[in-house]
């Protein structure tokens, strides 16, 4: 089943990961038709507070009894598109005992860790995309301190997760420098017009310029990744559903 949303299933020292939970809970099939039993998820983790990610933590929560969910703090704030239609989580899921809510920085186990990078610097511009948080009944623009990012260290590779990258592929780049990375890079939106490509171009450079492997799908778009998959060639994968990646 696809629909518009992310959620993958992490296997790592020992552990099973919980990476996002989609839209709806349909995640919950898909593992079901893949042999995959989700009561044994160790951990959830929760990328940002957008519905598209965290929909199906409902039908989770009914069918695992014992998985913590991590979420950062700022997650439950009202997060809209445009400033008309409501992109957040289920506010009845707020109280909830399985929720753990996350600062700047966590360490789930060693080599399995969470951080926000609210405080590191920003070298490139962050495009809010029409994307905003509204706050005593006023609407700003985003500021994304809501998004979290999954570093995971094994074997002397480091793997980042990456739900959306509000905050700017460039910029996460910077600041991780992974051997691999897996997720979204928000380019949906870009128009694929002059002045779209050569935006789309200026980035695939600087990605190839790392020794990274990436592998992106969700919100980077079909076109968009084409393009970007013309230049940067083999140092780009996509991903869909029911994808098996081994790293």
């Amino acid at each position: 089943y696809r629909e518009h949303g992310l959620s993958l299933l992490i296997e790592t020292k020992g552990k099973n990961i919980l990476f996002d939970s989609g839209q709806s809970g349909r995640f919950i099939d898909n593992a079901e038709n893949l042999g995959i039993d989700l009561k044994v998820i160790d951990y959830v983790i929760l990328s940002h507070g957008h519905y598209d990610h965290g929909g199906g933590l409902k039908r989770f929560i009914k069918l695992n009894k014992d998985a913590k969910i991590y979420m950062n703090e700022h997650a439950f704030e009202d997060h809209f598109h445009n400033e008309s239609k409501y992109i957040g989580l289920d506010k009845n899921l707020k109280d909830s005992n399985r929720i753990i809510f996350t600062k700047d920085n966590l360490q789930l186990e060693e080599g399995i860790n969470l951080t926000t990078c609210n405080n590191k610097l920003t070298k490139y511009p962050i495009d809010t995309s029409h994307l905003f948080k509204r706050i005593n009944n006023s609407f700003i623009p985003e500021d994304f301190n809501h998004e979290q990012y999954l570093e995971i260290i094994e074997d002397g590779r480091k793997v980042l997760f990456s739900g959306c990258s509000h905050k700017g592929i460039l910029n996460i780049m910077n600041w991780f420098k992974p051997d691999v990375l897996i997720g979204g890079f928000h380019f949906m939106e870009i128009d694929l017009d002059e002045i779209g490509k050569e935006k789309l171009r200026r980035a695939a450079q600087e990605l190839i310029e790392y020794k990274t492997v990436y592998y992106t799908g969700h919100c980077t778009g079909r076109k968009q990744f084409n393009y970007l998959k013309s230049i940067m060639g083999d140092k780009l994968h996509s991903i869909s559903t029911g994808d098996i990646i081994n790293i």
